[in-house]
């Protein structure tokens, strides 16, 4: 593993982030620990690729809070897409799309 941060999916809604370090610190440092408010999952960063690959290998599969964990290695953000175009949405435009005379 090359990174020091952890993705951790299917988690509880209730689970918060102090039992989130809780939980990680068993396997080394845990420099920070987020959770992605009504989203299911959050991220740890730990002290060294070496614990956090420790903790992805002990905890993934394993059951927290009721739900069975998914833990992988977090990938860095990727930028928006940026669709371009006619940022007021709806149909239509010069290009084809929805036109309602016609139906």
């Amino acid at each position: 593993m090359e990174g020091k941060k952890l993705y951790v999916g299917n988690l509880s809604y209730s689970t918060n982030e102090s039992q989130l370090t809780e939980l990680f610190s068993s396997y080394g440092e845990v420099v920070s620990a987020k959770i992605i408010e009504n989203k299911g999952f959050g991220f740890v960063e730990m002290g060294t690729p070496e614990e956090a690959q420790a903790a992805l290998d002990a905890l993934n599969d394993t059951e927290f809070g009721g739900r069975t964990m998914r833990i992988d290695e977090a990938r860095p953000m990727q930028p928006r897409r940026d669709f371009g175009g006619n940022r007021t949405g709806g149909f239509g435009g010069s290009s084809g799309g929805f036109n309602r005379r016609r139906y």
